[in-house]
């Protein structure tokens, strides 16, 4: 059976909260809280962390966990995650998000079996159900439509599908930033030219579907909460403290 490696990409710069991994919740580090939730997945191997600052790896590694200095010139973190895998021998690569500190466990897992069950899938990722109108119509909560085999068929910022004859019970599905690749896959994926669907969007895993390739998506009922300013790490806090 194949090695999974989990990679979680961490870096100092960021235009709306410079320095997000190293900053406290419930007084510990984000990209530590990100990375104990990945050593708690069952269908993961080895975990480690990606970054290009020595802040991060140092810390990283005092708590414990291993960290690996790429490259500063990624544009994106899949690009990181890339330089890693590269030098892997892990035969499916799991991208977490370093700004995820409540990324579920088991719902990485199921994401991960559906590689380890079906040989021919390459990339798996996560959705939620959404429940309120504000996340469907807030363009920073990706949406995701998929076909009967649970099969992406387009992610957007826009809220999709459009309900034109108000149906009930219409299905509305947030994208959750988890990606499960065959590592054969990635290295062929940072190689593929950006599209008109990515460029537009800006959401890279449109790349995949632009050039005709599948994503299988994980239903799960447990949401997570991305760390992209403070007032979100705020959230976070009180949603930690109940």
């Amino acid at each position: 059976m194949s090695k999974v490696l989990a990679v979680i990409p961490a870096r100092w710069e960021s235009t709306r909260f410079p320095g997000k991994p190293l900053a406290l919740l419930k007084g510990t580090p984000v990209i530590l809280h990100v990375a104990a939730q990945a050593r708690k997945c069952k269908r993961v191997d080895e975990v480690v962390v990606a970054t290009d600052d020595a802040r991060i790896r140092d810390v990283v590694e005092k708590g414990g966990y291993r960290a690996v200095m790429t490259a500063p010139h990624h544009a994106c973190g899949t690009d990181r995650i890339t330089e890693v895998a590269q030098n892997s021998v892990a035969g499916i690569i799991v991208n977490i998000q370093g700004d995820e500190p409540m990324i579920d466990p088991a719902s990485v897992d199921r994401a991960v079996e559906a590689l380890l069950n079906d040989p021919t899938l390459n990339v798996a990722t996560l959705a939620v159900p959404i429940r309120d109108d504000e996340t469907f119509h807030d363009p920073n909560a990706v949406k995701v439509v998929f076909d009967d085999n649970n099969m992406a068929l387009y992610f957007s910022r826009a809220p999709i599908p459009y309900n034109r004859g108000k149906a009930q019970g219409a299905p509305r599905h947030k994208h959750l930033g988890l990606y499960v690749y065959r590592r054969k896959f990635l290295l062929e994926f940072s190689r593929m030219e950006q599209g008109g669907l990515e460029k537009t969007e800006q959401l890279e895993q449109l790349r995949i579907l632009q050039n005709g390739m599948g994503i299988k998506v994980i239903i799960t009922a447990t949401d997570s909460i991305g760390i992209d300013t403070p007032e979100d790490l705020k959230r976070a806090e009180d949603m930690l403290n109940g």
